[in-house]
């Protein structure tokens, strides 16, 4: 099951890929991670989910890394005069927290930290920015706002409101319900929706406690202001371009694409670029040339995954878009531009001995020629350094702990395998050679490049770079 790319596909499950057959069909199409979206969907059918995904890992003997995506807090209007009402530009339109009569000019706000924030001249967006309200006045709860760009608004449409780092802890009550119920389960990785400040990651990372990796999800302007202490506080960072897009003009959002990648790179940390990637295939068999393009640029960007949302969740082509990602992903870094886009940013090692190791590894992998790099690691953080180097080969990783694996199933280059620890250089050489010749990545003749930390089995203690030989076999 070995692929041959780098860039990883995370494919969101939903009602058009619940059962087991269309589970594993996204698999062998190329998903690597499973996004469990905990806006929709009860305990019960992500249980179910979970449970036919651990099951084909087992089938494929294949670390799968499932994501848990938090809800988060969602702002909404209330329930509005006769269900809907269309606003007109220019015209007067308050928010109030408790209106005290419907009208046709006021619409409930049920959200005191809003107009705790307000300032004047505060823009206000609805119903996913197609709608623009600028506050003249406010008080502690109502809101004067003029209409800029107007429009039909309904019940409970969605509040954006990109000017002000909003009061509020990105965990809700039902957050903290599901974040429980995901640990206890046992996901990979848990990503935080509309992260605004360094706090909110630090508040998550003592709940989780190291039971899963923590991803931030980057769709707030606010949070951008803070990126470099969120990306240092994270595992893992996701560019969630819907919301952001709504926030930022869209000509923006490429450029802070591009911000959010190159952080994580140079910090050593995953990054997925999400949302709207292949978006006509939630109705189409093929996507666009756009969309193709858009994948493309951010695997020239050094993304560790693209991600799959409404496409495999409820679209009418799931499998057909994981096999369109996979098939963008294999094409790009096939390209002859792919290598010197990629190198064009490398990240300085630090003072340390792994990043010495690693950094030697991925030039000494280049300069003899070999088959694979080859990564022994407990905790992870070995494999990660390997992928911050962006190697020209692929990184086999061996792990003794079945979660580090599936975590590092989302890392750039890594395939994993887990395995026993060893005890010796002898065994770290042999199994090393067995292994890169079973899974695929190198043949007798082959040379490699062995990481491993001495005393064998210590987390972070990468201190050991060899370079083997597979002994070609005897004829018979």
């Amino acid at each position: 099951m070995r692929r041959h790319r780098n860039s990883k596909v995370v494919a969101t499950l939903g009602p058009a890929s619940s059962d087991r057959e269309q589970i594993r069909a996204l698999f062998l199409a190329g998903a690597d991670v499973f996004r469990f979206n905990f806006s929709h969907g009860s305990h019960e059918e992500h249980r179910q989910r979970f449970d036919i995904v651990r099951s084909i890992e087992k089938e494929f003997a294949r670390p799968i890394a499932i994501l848990q995506d938090l809800q988060g807090p969602k702002i909404r209007v209330g329930k509005i005069k006769d269900g809907g009402i269309t606003l007109e530009r220019g015209q007067r339109f308050r928010l109030e927290l408790k209106p005290k009569k419907a009208s046709d000019a006021v619409a409930p706000l049920p959200h005191p930290e809003i107009f705790a924030a307000l300032a004047s001249g505060t823009v206000i967006l609805l119903d996913d920015g197609k709608l623009r309200l600028e506050v003249r006045d406010f008080g502690a709860d109502w809101a004067e706002t003029e209409v800029i760009v107007g429009g039909p608004l309904s019940d409970r449409k969605g509040v954006n409101v990109p000017g002000i780092t909003m009061p509020i802890s990105p965990l809700t009550k039902k957050d903290h319900e599901d974040l429980q119920f995901g640990l206890k389960l046992g996901v990979d990785w848990i990503a935080l929706s509309f992260v605004q400040r360094p706090e909110d990651i630090a508040e998550l990372q003592r709940i989780v406690k190291r039971r899963a990796a923590v991803m931030a999800k980057i769709e707030k302007p606010a949070a951008l202001l803070s990126l470099t202490q969120i990306v240092d506080l994270c595992d893992g960072i996701m560019v969630a371009r819907g919301d952001l897009g709504v926030e930022l003009a869209p000509e923006e959002v490429p450029g802070r694409q591009k911000e959010i990648i190159r952080a994580c790179r140079l910090a050593g940390k995953p990054v997925i670029v999400a949302t709207q990637m292949l978006d006509s295939m939630v109705n189409s068999p093929t996507p666009t040339r756009a969309e193709a393009s858009d994948v493309a640029t951010a695997i020239y960007d050094g993304a560790d995954a693209v991600m799959l949302s409404a496409e495999s969740a409820a679209g009418r082509y799931p499998v057909e878009s994981v096999a369109f990602m996979d098939r963008i992903i294999t094409r790009t870094e096939a390209d002859p531009t792919y290598r010197p886009i990629i190198e064009a940013l490398h990240p300085e090692p630090e003072a340390t001995a792994p990043d010495a190791i690693s950094n030697a590894a991925a030039r000494v992998a280049q300069t003899v020629s070999a088959a694979a790099i080859v990564t022994y690691t407990t905790s992870g953080s070995t494999a990660i350094r390997a992928a911050r180097e962006r190697p020209v080969v692929s990184i086999l990783t061996l792990t003794a702990r079945r979660p580090t694996a599936r975590r590092l199933a989302l890392l750039w280059g890594a395939h994993c395998v887990v395995t026993p620890d060893v005890t010796s250089f002898q065994e770290m050489v042999e199994k090393a050679c067995t292994i890169a010749v079973q899974e695929g990545f190198a043949a007798p003749g082959d040379k490699l490049v062995i990481t491993a930390g001495v005393p064998f089995g210590t987390p972070g203690a990468t201190n050991v770079l060899r370079i083997a030989w597979i002994e070609r076999q005897p004829p018979s």
